[in-house]
């Protein structure tokens, strides 16, 4: 039953989460070994996924279900979407270093730096054509980011933002939100879109219902799983899903979503957890950090 109690600073507040509720925060060593089965996993499999012929893919999708006249469009997707689980690595890497004594700082350095790199590289491909011709991954980049900046650049901004400005879990989580939640909704979408409810959602309805559904499912599983010894994690968790669903169907104010799926995520997990823990702070996720 919640209590109302004075804060440490004299202001009375609803407890959410007494002493007797609130198991121990999950160390660095769980994380740790968090990050790294999943991106191992991940990577397994999409490098197993790689190495499938085009035809074997095919014939896995129709005895799956996916309707014949979608089968090509999901191979294609498949192939360009399994690379993005290489985007796990930012979060096991950011972790590792975090583990080994490096400071929040320096990491943010590390990604800032990267991210500007890869900025300039991405407009030599625009406007080098040399570049241009001999781009190593112009295979896998859609029609539309021939002429303009790629998904891989708002992928890093994105990153970089989370990791500054958000606490090292909270970033963690909301980058694992865009790698495989994105990659979620796509690949559902794809497969099964508009075949259970056949109205589109979105600008244009071009996103469907299922591929939103399935994301939303991943995302509270993997923040559930990230914070599953912390006392009243669903109200934080789900509501940075729901955040994070709405922007990757809405893309609201124009803006790529590989930078405001983990941005809002990580806004939403900050408030959620900020308000489940605000009589209490120092048990709070957002003092993993510090």
């Amino acid at each position: 039953m919640d209590t109302i109690v004075p804060s440490t600073s004299g202001v009375y507040c609803k407890e959410w989460a007494t002493p007797v509720d609130s198991a121990p925060l999950p160390s660095a060593t769980f994380l740790t070994g968090y990050m790294v089965t999943l991106t191992v996993s991940a990577l397994i499999l999409g490098i197993s996924i790689r190495m499938l012929r085009r035809e074997s893919l095919r014939a896995l999708l129709r005895d799956a279900g996916v309707a014949l006249k979608k089968v090509q469009q999901t191979s294609k997707e498949i192939e360009r979407k399994t690379f993005h689980l290489a985007g796990l690595l930012v979060p096991l890497i950011y972790q590792v270093l975090l583990q080994y004594g490096f400071t929040q700082d320096f990491c943010v350095r590390i990604v800032w730096s990267i991210t500007i790199v890869g900025c300039t590289a991405d407009m030599m491909r625009i406007h080098v054509p040399f570049v241009q011709r001999n781009w190593p991954l112009k295979s896998i980049l859609r029609e539309k980011e021939q002429g303009q900046l790629c998904g891989g650049f708002y992928f890093a901004l994105g990153c970089t933002l989370t990791i500054h400005f958000f606490e090292p879990v909270i970033a963690m989580t909301s980058i694992i939100y865009l790698v495989m939640g994105d990659m979620t909704a796509a690949l559902v979408g794809r497969s099964f879109g508009k075949s259970i409810v056949a109205l589109g959602i979105g600008p244009e309805g071009k996103k469907s219902v299922e591929g939103s559904t399935a994301m939303f499912a991943v995302c509270v599983v993997f923040g559930c799983s990230i914070f599953s010894q912390v006392h009243l994690r669903e109200y934080a968790v789900i509501l940075a899903s729901l955040a994070a669903t709405l922007v990757e169907v809405y893309e609201p104010f124009g803006i790529n979503d590989n930078v405001s799926i983990p941005v809002l995520a990580s806004v939403a997990l900050t408030f959620g957890f900020a308000r489940t823990y605000k009589c209490e702070p120092a048990r709070s996720p957002l003092s993993w950090g510090r």
